[in-house]
């Protein structure tokens, strides 16, 4: 386990930061202002510009600390044992009849209920 240290962010976190969410605005302006040019020279300059944005962010304060977040989660997804497909289909089929018997008693007392309202209060449809 892994304790969090509060890292002071440099001065120059702050100018990154605009710095990729400049560059991303400017990725969404240019692609509505240039529809008439063709579509992969745009999506190739979009998926550009979020990559240089990507990168700058990376080197801040909180992108470092959000690297090491996704590497150790790599990590634990690794050690999960995921279940077999056998597994997966009986469960799957247990919760869809929990699901319909759960169902079928919901409305049951739903019906149930209505009666016995529109009984006490007269108001019957």
């Amino acid at each position: 386990m892994s304790t969090n240290v509060e890292t002071p962010s440099s001065s120059m976190d702050m100018v990154k930061w605009l710095v990729a969410i400049s560059l991303l605005t400017g990725a969404v302006v240019f692609n509505y202002l240039y529809a008439d040019m063709s579509v992969l020279i745009r999506a190739v300059g979009v998926v550009v510009a979020v990559a240089v944005a990507l990168g700058i962010a990376a080197t801040t304060g909180k992108g470092s600390i959000f690297i090491a977040f996704a590497k150790e989660a790599r990590i634990e997804v690794r050690k999960v044992v995921w279940p077999t497909r056998q597994e997966t289909t009986h469960t799957t089929f247990i919760v869809m009849i929990a699901t319909v018997i759960m169902a079928l008693i919901l409305w049951g007392l739903d019906g149930l209920l209505f009666r016995v309202v529109g009984f006490l209060t007269g108001l019957e449809i």
